[in-house]
C-alpha cells in the first residue's frame, strides 16, 4: 500500500437495534395525534369550503332574483301559465335549484372524502 489510503467501514454496534415502529395515518387519526389532527383539519377545512360555495352560489341565485325583478320591470308583470312570473320563479323553480345544489355538496363532499381516505390509505 504505498499511496492510497486504506478504507475503513464504520458501522454501529447496534445494528439489531428495535427501531421506533411507524405509525399508519389511520392509527395518527384514530390517537388524536398531532399529526392526525393536521390531516382531519384540512379534510374539515376543505369541507367547509365547499359548504361556504354551495351555500353562496345559492344565496346569490335567490338574492339576485329580487334584484332582477326590479332591475327588469318588464319581468315583474310577465306571465307564465296564466301566474305571475315572479311567483312562478320564487314558488316553484327555486326548489329544483336548492335540489341541484344539495346534490352538487354530497357528490363534492364524498368526493372529497374518498380523496382523503386515498391519502391516509397511501401513507
Amino acid at each position: 500500500m504505498t499511496g492510497k489510503p486504506r478504507r475503513v467501514v464504520v458501522t454501529s454496534p447496534r445494528t439489531a437495534a428495535a427501531r421506533r415502529p411507524r405509525h399508519s395515518l389511520t392509527r395518527e387519526i384514530d390517537e388524536q395525534t398531532r399529526l392526525g389532527e393536521v390531516y382531519m383539519r384540512s379534510l374539515v377545512r376543505t369541507q367547509f369550503r365547499l359548504a361556504l360555495f354551495v351555500c353562496t352560489l345559492l344565496a346569490c341565485l335567490v338574492g339576485g332574483l329580487p334584484l332582477l325583478f326590479l332591475l327588469v320591470p318588464d319581468l315583474r308583470s310577465a306571465q307564465l301559465l296564466g301566474l305571475p312570473l315572479p311567483w312562478v320563479v320564487l314558488a316553484g323553480l327555486i326548489y329544483p335549484a336548492f335540489i341541484a345544489g344539495a346534490w352538487l355538496y354530497v357528490w363534492q363532499a364524498e368526493r372529497n372524502e374518498r380523496d382523503f381516505a386515498d391519502l391516509v390509505e397511501r401513507q
